[in-house]
């Protein structure tokens, strides 16, 4: 009987927490301003089509001051994935389904970017972890975050959490190739554990404690076009998870995988753990 009434718990939490993940769509028009490429655009279409899409299946909060998510220099796409207008969607993107589907024109000069995209969403029923994540440009201090490198910048990565845990970072190429650059290359166990309150900085070897310096990976950024935009991933989650299954092709790089396998890995790992958090941080690239 014992036993039956825990199956029958458990079959009723899964239940309901599968019920949260729904497909869902949306569309969203952006006047691009004169400075902003097609490529950046497109993205910005796309990532607020995701947030009504979001907004309208889930809802919104309403914020009184919304001091966390001010748009900065450093993080345009990310904080507009978080927010829309003075609120706060209460959902998260999980897939997106098929190809997003592009309407570009022009009035008086002006670019004009539609964007529809259909996919998964889930929404959130917990609180999210405030670990703080920097992408640094040829220094480890925070004051040398940026989101603006040129060909031959180094790049640093400094991170705290509140809690204990796990961490993997990637980056997401021009061309659609997904970078394992944490847990290092050397690292056998596919995972890498936090500490609380505890600052890293990633991919200098001096930062590194004693005992790491030897497996630590540090990371020149190249440009072949005159412009590149990547994206970097910061997963963790207080819960243990590995790294997606991935392959070395060049001694000089980071493991690597196609971005699907890495896109399901990552649909498949935060379908299992809603505590799992995600921020991704956009940076360019130029020669």
């Amino acid at each position: 009987m014992r036993q039956a009434v825990i199956l029958l718990l458990t079959l009723l939490t899964t239940s309901a927490f599968a019920q949260k993940v729904k497909t869902v769509e949306g569309e969203y028009t952006y006047h691009a301003p004169e400075n902003v490429t097609m490529e950046q655009a497109r993205r910005t279409a796309l990532d607020r089509a995701k947030i009504q899409a979001i907004a309208d299946e889930f809802g919104t909060i309403v914020q009184q001051t919304n001091t966390t998510r001010i748009q900065n220099t450093n993080g345009e796409a990310a904080t507009d994935f978080y927010s829309i207008g003075g609120s706060e969607v209460k959902g998260e993107w999980l897939e997106t389904i098929g190809k997003p589907e592009y309407t570009i024109t022009y009035e008086d000069n002006m670019l004009i970017v539609t964007c529809k995209v259909k996919g998964k969403a889930r929404e959130i029923v917990s609180a999210q972890i405030d670990f703080k994540a920097h992408v640094l440009r040829n220094g480890t201090d925070d004051k040398f975050e940026d989101d603006d490198f040129k060909s031959g910048n180094d790049l640093y990565l400094s991170f705290v959490s509140p809690v204990k845990g796990f961490l993997a970072v990637y980056l997401i190429d021009a061309d659609n190739k997904a970078f394992c650059l944490l847990p290092y290359r050397s690292q056998m166990e596919g995972i890498y554990p936090i500490e609380a309150n505890r600052r890293y900085v990633f991919f200098d070897i001096k930062s590194a404690s004693p005992e790491e310096r030897a497996m630590v990976d540090e990371y020149v950024m190249t440009c072949e076009r005159s412009s590149e935009h990547n994206l970097i991933y910061i997963v963790f989650s207080p819960n243990p998870f590995a790294k997606a299954a991935d392959s070395s092709s060049n001694d000089l790089l980071p493991r690597e995988l196609s971005f699907e396998d890495f896109q399901q890995w990552l649909v498949k790992c935060r379908k299992h753990d809603k505590e799992m958090n995600l921020r991704r941080i956009p940076i360019e690239i130029t020669k």
